[in-house]
């Protein structure tokens, strides 16, 4: 039988810090010219992107524009299933920011990259993720990034919000040999 270790990476105030942290460096990143909107992957990206839109309203002048993106019809490792739906937002000629709860292999971000660019031709595209564990497939790195935890390929790293989950949380949960574990 397998044991899981399970501890707790960013609490409630850790993440409201990297949250409002990111907000800020978004904001120092993004010109007066171009739109800007955030992309938010589902489920949990577009949870993280609402609340980065409203602290971007709060510091800088206006609050930017968020759509929330399915990816997985545009994903190259996984079955393709429905119709390949683009944001339901203008991405063409803004400054766009997809917006993800962890990121791993890369694979989503480039089917979120490929989701954008099938909207229309943004001015910048840029990468936003709560969490980056490393171990890439794909040659994607982030742009923002809230906090760096390195795990195990093995390991599952658990982002729990309070809109979705009841509590603000990050979990890293490692397992022994012979468990079998999925990135949550």
């Amino acid at each position: 039988m397998a044991v899981a270790d399970r501890r707790v990476v960013l609490d409630a105030e850790a993440m409201r810090r990297s949250l409002w942290r990111l907000a800020h460096e978004v904001l120092e990143r993004t010109d007066d010219v171009h739109p800007l909107v955030l992309v938010g992957i589902e489920r949990r990206g577009s949870q993280l992107a609402n609340r980065l839109a409203a602290l971007i309203g709060q510091v800088g002048d206006a609050q930017p524009e968020v759509a929330a993106l399915d990816t997985t019809p545009f994903r190259d490792d996984e079955r393709r299933q429905g119709t390949e739906t683009p944001p339901s937002v203008q991405t063409a000629g803004c400054q766009v920011v997809i917006v993800d709860d962890v990121l791993f292999t890369g694979r989503t971000a480039r089917a979120a990259i490929a989701a954008v660019l099938a909207a229309g031709r943004p001015q910048v595209i840029r990468l936003l993720v709560l969490v980056d564990r490393g171990h890439r497939e794909l040659p994607i790195r982030p742009d923002f990034v809230g906090k760096n935890i390195p795990t195990a390929r093995e390991d599952e790293v658990a982002v729990h919000l309070e809109e979705v989950d009841g509590v603000d949380e990050v979990l890293v949960v490692g397992h022994s040999v012979g468990s079998a574990a999925t990135n949550l």
